[in-house]
């Protein structure tokens, strides 16, 4: 008797839901991603269909879930060097959850609208996504 496939998160944009999706993988879960090739064929409608679907058997639900909401690791142990690598943290708040902005996402669509063809504005500095603060690493 087949079972069920139960949706355990929902992704606006495919690699995001690749890399969940891997992580199941890995930890020997069965899983699939509805509607993953809609978004990849036209990005936009991923908000209108209620985005990239992870979904998962009925008996595996628990574990997916607990496997995707396991917090991000501090530190990573390099097994050739022995060295840990500590992962970087907002000065403000020490949150994990932090991100590279390589350009300036306003100033470069803005003139993309003004112009009608983008011209990059560079950035180059770190992103809290908790708190919002902005910080260039020295």
């Amino acid at each position: 008797m087949p079972t069920q496939l139960i949706t355990v998160q929902q992704f606006r944009d495919v690699p995001e839901a690749l890399l969940a999706k891997g992580k199941l993988e890995s930890a020997g879960i069965a899983c699939v991603l509805a509607d993953g090739n809609l978004v990849r064929m036209d990005w936009l409608l991923s908000n209108a269909i209620g985005g990239i679907r992870l979904q998962v058997h009925e008996q595996d639900e628990q574990s997916a879930r607990t496997l995707l909401n396991e917090p991000i690791p501090p530190e990573f142990l390099e097994e050739e060097v022995g060295e840990p690598f500590a992962q970087p943290r907002c000065p403000r708040c020490y949150s994990l959850d932090i991100g590279f902005e390589k350009f300036d996402r306003f100033w470069t669509y803005g003139l993309w609208l003004l112009l009608s063809f983008p011209v990059p504005i560079r950035k180059n500095s770190w992103k809290c996504y908790t708190c919002n603060v902005e910080w260039v690493e020295e």
